[in-house]
């Protein structure tokens, strides 16, 4: 995600209308960014200021700013971030945004993210995935890796053609309502990205319905999008770039078969980005079967995020109840996520720690509108979740 916030998830399909501007802004008459699209009319209308060559010249001169960069001065940027960010994120080679040549209107989207400057892994990413080639990248989660990918892949969209031309495959649904979200506030200048997320567990006719309309970026688990192609619903022959993001579970055991499938029916001139924390033996045995002269991004020493500490204990079966009631009742945790390999045992586990009088929910991917409860259910304090998510980890 972004080296400055992190935008949390919201449940969406195809977008409406994501952008308001359409063509370059010119340096005259700039709107800010973000609202409504009344919101952005009245800001068309109140920029009444009209400047000439000379008095453009004088005012940068003045000012500092480049001559053409005064639609910076319009945009509606985020409060900024003064947390403390560790070398992940903050070891850069010094490099701007505006170095990679990008549209005026997609670097509106990118500083109306937060986004000042590119990460690491984004240094190394963009401009490699803007020359068309393979990637294989090793970076953690948290360091910016969603902008990496999704930054080229809306800078090689062709809007005037109305087909499917970028893929992006995720292993869950939270992962894949959080990168379109993300994709759709960085394209939202860009006069009318379609960007559609599709998981299991939704109404595939729904689904059915919104690839008769223009999609441009398709966000997808593996099932579902497989699904598609397979109906010949989801066009896929116009396809120029799949992404893999978590490739490392894409290629498990559990998706190495769908993932193969989905592959054979791309165009053989595809782009593929793959990024991975971890890079076991089926993500190399897939790099050597459909990668060509992959370009590799090794941006990790562990694991786990600078800054972040990590402590585990080695307990039978029979212990791991009492082993959370201790930690609950000497760490004070308000609020805390637990994990667990299965549906059954997210039950099991809920009703014993309810019996310890903690107060519980549940949630896993066999439950009906899962995520519509999601947020709710984490407000009440202990939240325990068969799979996906983010901090406060404890594991069982």
């Amino acid at each position: 995600m972004s080296t400055a916030r992190t935008e949390n998830p919201v449940l969406m399909g195809l977008s409406s209308q994501n952008g308001q501007l359409r063509g370059p802004l010119k340096p005259s008459a700039g709107t800010g960014g973000g609202g409504t699209q009344t919101q952005q009319i009245n800001q068309l209308k109140n920029a009444s200021t009209i400047n000439n060559g000379s008095q453009q010249q004088a005012q940068s001169m003045s000012s500092g700013i480049k001559p053409g960069d005064d639609w910076k001065k319009t945009l509606k940027l985020p409060p900024k971030d003064l947390r403390i960010k560790t070398s992940d994120v903050t070891s850069t080679k010094g490099n701007e945004f505006e170095d990679y040549c990008l549209k005026r209107e997609l670097l509106m989207g990118i500083f109306e993210m937060g986004w000042e400057k590119p990460s690491p892994i984004q240094e190394e990413s963009i401009p490699i995935a803007l020359s068309g080639r393979d990637i294989l990248a090793r970076a953690k989660n948290g360091t910016g890796k969603s902008g990496a990918y999704l930054i080229p892949l809306l800078e090689r969209l062709d809007l005037k053609r109305d087909c499917i031309q970028a893929m992006v495959i995720v292993p869950t649904r939270e992962l894949a309502l959080q990168v379109s979200q993300i994709c759709i506030q960085v394209s939202k200048h860009m006069g009318g990205v379609k960007v559609m997320a599709t998981t299991g567990g939704t109404n595939l006719r729904d689904d059915i319905m919104r690839l008769d309309d223009t999609v441009h970026v398709v966000i997808a688990t593996p099932g579902r999008i497989l699904d598609l192609i397979k109906k010949g619903v989801a066009k896929v022959d116009h396809i120029q770039m799949i992404v893999l993001d978590e490739a490392d579970k894409l290629l498990s055991q559990d998706f190495v078969q769908i993932m193969e499938d989905i592959i054979m029916t791309l165009p053989k001139n595809r782009q593929i980005l793959l990024y991975s924390a971890t890079f076991p033996l089926s993500v190399q045995k897939f790099m050597s079967s459909h990668l060509q002269k992959p370009y590799e991004i090794n941006l990790m020493e562990e694991l786990t995020l600078k800054g972040v500490t990590q402590y585990y204990a080695y307990v039978t079966e029979r212990q791991k109840v009492h082993c959370l009631n201790t930690l609950f009742s000497r760490l004070q945790i308000n609020q805390s996520i637990i994990f667990c390999n299965s549906s059954q045992r997210v039950e099991l586990l809920a009703k014993k720690i309810s019996q310890l009088g903690y107060s519980c929910f549940y949630i896993h991917a066999k439950m009906r509108q899962v995520c519509f409860c999601v947020f709710f259910f984490f407000l009440f304090g202990f939240f325990w979740s068969g799979g996906g998510g983010v901090s406060k980890k404890i594991r069982t």
